[in-house]
């Protein structure tokens, strides 16, 4: 039993998930992937198409769909930075992560209400859960540095990563297996549209409770102090928009820190669109919804392990490389894209992405935490997220604008491409050891 013991422990160690802690903060990876397999990339693209955009065309539902997921992420993006900051100075990452959830989780559970025709309400309700999701996470990528120690950080943000495919990948085939087969569950007596419906209560009841592990057992990282902030300032001032050009100034400060953000916000962008677009661009070309569902899940539980070996890889290899490794094999995904025509193809181009997603976003949220001071990790995570929210922004929008004027959704997928190649191109110029010094000197001024 001892040896057992022993043995569970070593397990999480490797993981970077040896203190109970850091255990419950990868958990709410593992709470609200489930609001990104089931209603971003899964079920709510199908059902927005075939039910509450009922009457328009495809072209139609698809950039409705892209421009609607573009004003949710723009309002992250927004609103990050400057809560962020609040965050750092008035002690409330947790308080802030718990309300923004709880704003997804009903905004989750509204789609329930949405019907055949309903496309604007649809929009809202989707639009709240983005909101939530994606203000939630950026305290959540804040706390990173306070549960890991510096040399674990990568392996647990990796098993963050990994913890999220698996609960996102086990509650998506539970809700297709009532989607595909609701005899199996007593619903086929029901209204077509109701096992859908009940996806998405499914999903506002795992992302609520699974959230509680963290609010009990993560401990709120200290308030920084006035006078411990670089560059000086006022905290409230911080925590307002009219803070956000200083906290634009103190990233800069950290050359590194910035250059790497920036070519995150490109990057990303490309991610981003392949997984908000791609169930619906391959409604557009034909695909049958069927084989779109299982190569969601091929991606969900492939991202598993591969996850994790990304984040041994870092430890090999060094973080950068292997990011750098991930973008190379986005590149080939978006110029297949642009040949597929079956099932098969698809199937091909989801194990692709499932080798490197999780390990790139990953990796992406670790050396950033990396390159900042720890006593400033929401506020700085609060631009982070303008990469990894405002980057659905800008995707979805040249998507939707590059279909609605060639109505070819292959054109739009060729333009991913540039993503990858610039975003890329940016990171090689990023000197880690040289940033990571910076940020270590920082957080002892900080104290």
């Amino acid at each position: 039993m001892e040896a057992g013991r022993e043995g569970s422990r070593g397990l999480w160690a490797r993981l970077g998930l040896a203190r109970p802690e850091a255990r419950a903060w990868a958990l709410y990876d593992w709470a609200n992937s489930a609001f990104m397999t089931t209603v971003v990339a899964g079920v709510f693209p199908i059902y927005f198409a075939k039910v509450a955009a009922a009457g328009l065309t495809p072209e139609q539902a698809q950039t409705r769909f892209a421009y609607g997921t573009a004003v949710a992420l723009l309002l992250v993006a927004l609103l990050a930075p400057p809560l962020g900051a609040l965050s750092d100075a008035r002690a409330l990452r947790k308080p802030l992560l718990f309300a923004f959830a709880l704003l997804g989780v009903l905004g989750t559970a509204g789609l329930a209400g949405v019907g055949e025709g309903d496309w604007l309400l649809g929009l809202l309700c989707f639009g709240l859960g983005n909101l939530g999701a994606g203000a939630s996470v950026v305290f959540y990528d804040g706390l990173l540095p306070h549960v890991a120690a510096p040399d674990e950080v990568d392996r647990t943000s990796t098993a963050g990563f990994a913890l999220g495919y698996l609960g996102g990948g086990l509650l998506l085939a539970l809700n297709l297996a009532w989607i595909q087969r609701p005899e199996w569950f007593g619903m086929q007596d029901l209204d077509p549209t109701w096992p859908s419906r009940l996806a998405f209560l499914s999903v506002a009841v795992w992302w609520l409770v699974f959230t509680l592990p963290l609010m009990r057992r993560v401990p709120e990282p200290p308030a920084l102090r006035v006078a411990q902030r670089v560059g000086g300032g006022a905290a409230d001032r911080r925590g307002s928009l009219l803070g956000l050009a200083a906290t634009l100034r103190e990233i800069r400060s950290f050359p590194n820190a910035f250059l790497m953000l920036l070519a995150f916000l490109i990057y990303n962008d490309g991610i981003l669109t392949i997984i908000r677009m791609a169930t619906i661009y391959g409604q557009g070309i034909g695909l049958g919804t069927g084989d779109m569902i299982l190569a969601l899940l091929l991606v969900q539980f492939l991202g598993i392990p591969c996850s994790i070996a990304f984040g041994g890889m870092a430890r090999r290899l060094g973080t950068k490389r292997s990011i750098l490794l991930a973008l190379v094999v986005y590149g080939l995904v978006t110029l297949l894209a642009l040949f597929m025509t079956t099932a098969t193809h698809f199937y091909l181009l989801a194990a692709l992405v499932g080798l490197v997603q999780g390990g790139a976003q990953a990796l992406s949220r670790s050396l950033f935490a990396s390159l900042i001071p720890r006593q400033k990790s929401a506020e700085f995570f609060g631009f982070f997220a303008i990469g990894e929210k405002f980057a659905g922004v800008l995707g979805p929008t040249l998507f939707a604008t590059v279909l609605a004027t060639s109505e070819s959704s292959r054109t739009a997928m060729g333009w991913v491409m540039a993503f990858f190649v610039v975003g890329g191109l940016l990171l090689m110029r990023v000197d880690v050891d040289a940033g990571r010094g910076q940020a270590r000197a920082a957080e002892g001024e900080l104290g």
